[in-house]
């Protein structure tokens, strides 16, 4: 008998995961555990635990706490503006498009209230804490430019000029979104869904010019 057969088979190696696996992993764990935690009281051996790994390997793919609590606010963003781009293709004309777009934006701001709560606590820590201001700052850097690139598409699609640049539309569509989903997590019932595409629908209908009903 040979020593391969004494002994058995070697095990094989176990396949290394992807990156972006590990991240995606890590995410949707460090989610679940922030909103269960908040973001003081959340872990991250608790987070790795939950995602099926090491602490190193959270710390290798997003350096700190911080980063990865930012990085899973900027994930949700991303998701909102992909789901609204997306959705517009199905818009016939520009009172479609208005319609569609405030509609969309009001049910993720009605539903996800947990990218609302995460987002309030962190805003609030970086008005005390300049780490904190220092992931938060660039990522709503980066969200304002991405809604002026919408207002941007949107307004080119609708065949209209906007009123003012699409930047300056950019930062009052990014805040009015940020403060109807802040108005909603304290007062549900007065800032619901209905109220929030109206608000949504008349910014919209005034950078294309079309009046909202």
């Amino acid at each position: 008998m040979d020593e391969t057969e004494s002994h058995g088979n070697p095990p094989e190696p176990v396949p290394r995961l992807p990156r972006e696996e590990v991240r995606r992993r890590v995410l949707v764990a460090a989610e679940r555990v922030f909103a269960e935690r908040g973001y003081a009281d959340s872990k991250l051996e608790d987070i790795a635990h939950a995602a099926g790994f090491t602490k190193g390997a959270v710390y290798s793919n997003f350096g700190s706490k911080k980063a990865l609590f930012g990085a899973i606010l900027e994930a949700r963003a991303d998701a909102e503006l992909a789901a609204v781009m997306a959705g517009l293709d199905e818009a016939e004309d520009v009172s479609a498009l208005v319609d569609q777009a405030a509609r969309l934006v009001a049910l993720r701001i009605a539903r996800d209230t947990v990218r609302g709560r995460l987002g309030l606590e962190f805003a609030t820590r970086a008005l005390r804490d300049e780490e904190t201001r220092a992931v938060v700052a660039p990522m709503r850097r980066a969200q304002r430019a991405a809604a002026a690139g919408a207002v941007r598409t949107y307004t080119e699609r609708a065949g209209v000029t906007p009123p003012i640049d699409p930047e300056l539309a950019g930062v009052i569509l990014h805040c009015l979104t940020n403060g109807l989903s802040m108005e909603h997590l304290v007062d549900p019932e007065g800032i619901d869904a209905t109220t929030s595409e109206r608000a949504l629908r008349a910014l919209l209908g005034w950078l294309t010019g079309e009046a909202p009903s």
